[in-house]
């Protein structure tokens, strides 16, 4: 049985005339123990599905089951069952981080110790600073501690929306290294994230845009479908070389990348034939290479295609 699944989920925002589709018919599953991440720009939707998988929204269409239960008609015994660690840090602040431990394990009718071996490599990082107020805290250290206080009852399946934005890069790694762990004990979680770079730490992915589902595959897959050549382009002035990328008959799409440029061609290309055209244009120091798409470039030609 799946651990998750949605089935044409839809949630509309206002009223008459101001009514705005947040989710337009999202399907997908998540299966058991798998890492499953849900990848796309602020404004895709990532929170309004999971506050309906949370049981935290109602939906306005579709079915959604967690664990087997339904979101709407076993709300109650899906609440003590999941993890849900929200975007927005939402613990309390004048609370010491012990006090904040304590306080969600006594929701769930348990003990820090009682369910301590499935948090101590992420709580002993904190655990010197138990009696710090939670608002006191840096970024790295409350996704620590919203992330202690979501695993403290032992949930099956574990919900993450954003966890690491606002968060340096270290902390990152760091927050990754801990989700892989968590896996290995059995857990299902969902990861919701704008940072494409994180969707190749995910088992499978589902690339959101504007409430709409555009691909489920594993990162290796996504990259897969894509079958268009790519090249790399730089040279002394970008913003004029990536007008003239554009206006190129052999560029199918042209956006900025890094230090680079992506140049999507069209069908049969040749470097050459590129490379001397820009530099007719005038461009100088021309660095043209063939590079392998990553997931953002698979979700900017899914969203424009």
């Amino acid at each position: 049985m799946p651990a998750v699944v949605a089935e044409n989920i839809v949630k509309r925002y206002g009223k008459k005339k101001d009514i705005v589709e947040a989710l337009h018919g999202i399907s997908f599953q998540a299966e058991q123990g798998e890492l499953f991440g849900i990848i796309g720009p602020d404004g895709a939707g990532k929170t309004s599905l999971f506050r309906i998988l949370t049981t935290l929204l109602l939906p306005d269409g579709g079915h959604a089951t967690v664990d087997g239960l339904d979101v709407v008609k076993d709300f109650k015994q899906i609440r003590n069952r999941v993890g849900y660690m929200p975007g927005k840090f939402s613990l309390y602040q004048d609370l010491t981080v012990a006090e904040n431990m304590e306080f969600f394990a006594t929701i769930f009718n348990t003990s820090i110790d009682e369910n301590y071996d499935l948090v101590k490599d992420i709580y002993s990082q904190i655990e010197p600073f138990k009696d710090r107020r939670a608002g006191k805290l840096s970024g790295g250290m409350k996704q620590k501690l919203a992330l202690s206080c979501a695993l403290i009852h032992r949930p099956s399946i574990l919900f993450l929306d954003e966890p690491t934005t606002g968060v340096d890069s270290v902390s990152r790694k760091e927050f990754w290294e801990m989700l892989r762990k968590l896996k290995q004990q059995g857990i299902t979680i969902l990861v919701s994230t704008p940072y494409m770079d994180e969707a190749s730490l995910c088992d499978r992915v589902a690339l959101v845009q504007s409430g709409k589902l555009l691909s489920v595959d594993t990162p290796a897959g996504v990259r897969a479908a894509f079958g268009k050549p790519l090249l790399a382009v730089r040279a002394e002035k970008m913003l004029p070389l990536l007008n003239d990328l554009k206006g190129s008959g052999a560029v199918a799409d042209a956006y900025p990348f890094g230090e680079y440029h992506h140049a999507v061609m069209r069908g049969n290309h040749d470097i050459t034939e590129l490379r001397q055209y820009l530099e007719q244009k005038g461009h100088q120091q021309v660095e043209i290479k063939a590079v392998e798409p990553d997931i953002e470039d698979c979700f900017m030609d899914l969203m424009k295609n």
